[in-house]
Parts: structure tokens; sequence; C-alpha cells
């Protein structure tokens, strides 16, 4: 499924940065997912290095959401692989943003989905079902609300409370 083109972030950054509810995350998350450029509704999930509610979420029809997935910026195990991201291309998701680490990183570049992260670790994440769903997640020095849009390309990640293009 094909997104319509998005204004890339520089633009959008050159039109409202500064603007109340627009925001700029700080640099550091890396391109993993075949999708480089994605856009969305913001749907959250904060994952203290467990995904089960991860899987939950992407396993709900996307209709072109972002999942900003906040795990804490663990380094400790990886909170989407390759059927999760296989799983978000399915249901329709724009793409996924996690605050910590994916694996399966090959595989994950051969889907139609956008997935940014810190880093790869190999090691899945625990399956204890903790954490919690559509709540505000901060960082990057960023507040990721839900509902509120995201913009994602090789540049980095902005926000902001209303879709902008």
């Amino acid at each position: 499924m094909s997104e319509p083109t998005a204004p890339k972030t520089a633009d959008l950054c050159d039109a409202h940065a500064g603007t109340a509810h627009f925001q700029v995350a700080e640099p550091g998350f890396l391109d993993y997912g075949g999708r480089r450029d994605f856009h969305g509704p913001i749907s959250t999930v904060r994952a203290p290095e467990d995904n089960s509610r991860v899987r939950k979420a992407l396993e709900e029809p996307g209709q072109g959401r972002v999942l900003v997935v906040d795990g804490g910026g663990s380094r400790r195990c990886a909170l989407v692989g390759d059927h999760l991201a296989a799983l978000a291309q399915k249901n329709g998701w724009a793409g996924v943003v996690v605050n910590g680490c994916i694996r399966d990183a090959e595989e994950v570049g051969r889907t139609d989905v956008g997935v940014k992260a810190l880093g790869t670790h190999p090691l899945k994440s625990g399956k204890r079902d903790e954490g919690q769903r559509d709540v505000e997640v901060r960082f990057a020095g960023v507040t990721f609300t839900p509902g509120h849009h995201l913009y994602a390309d090789t540049d980095g990640i902005v926000t902001a409370a209303k879709a902008l293009h």
C-alpha cells in the first residue's frame, strides 16, 4: 500500500520550526524498513523490554498510522523483528519508530513499511504482557502524543498536532 508523498522533514522544519505543537526529534535513529519516507497519525506503546503489546497493536488495522514504541532506549533486546514488520505491512501500518532495537534487519528491509530504531540486537524481548498502550511517551526530546502526526524520512523525525500535508 503506497502512501501519498509527504513533505520532506527539512521542508516541514523550514515552514513550522518554532511554532506550537511542532517538534523535531534528536538524531540517532537508523532506517531499517523498506520504506524510507513515511507519515501518519501516531499510536504508541510503552514496552519495557517486552514486545507483547507491540504485537497486539500491529495485529490491528493500521489505517496508515505510525506505531511509536518506547523501549526506554534499551539495547539489551529487540522489540521488533521480521514477523512484526511483516504484520505491520499486512495490516496497513505506515511505519514503526522504536526507541530501542530491532532484529532480522535484512528481512525488515524487504518490507514495505518504515522502520526506524536505535540499532539491532539478535535477542528477542520478553513476553510478560507488560507496558501501556496509547499513552504519551517521551524520548529524543519529543513528546509523542497519540493522534498527533509523525513525519519521517532519511533526515529525521518530526511531529505536529495536526496533519501538515
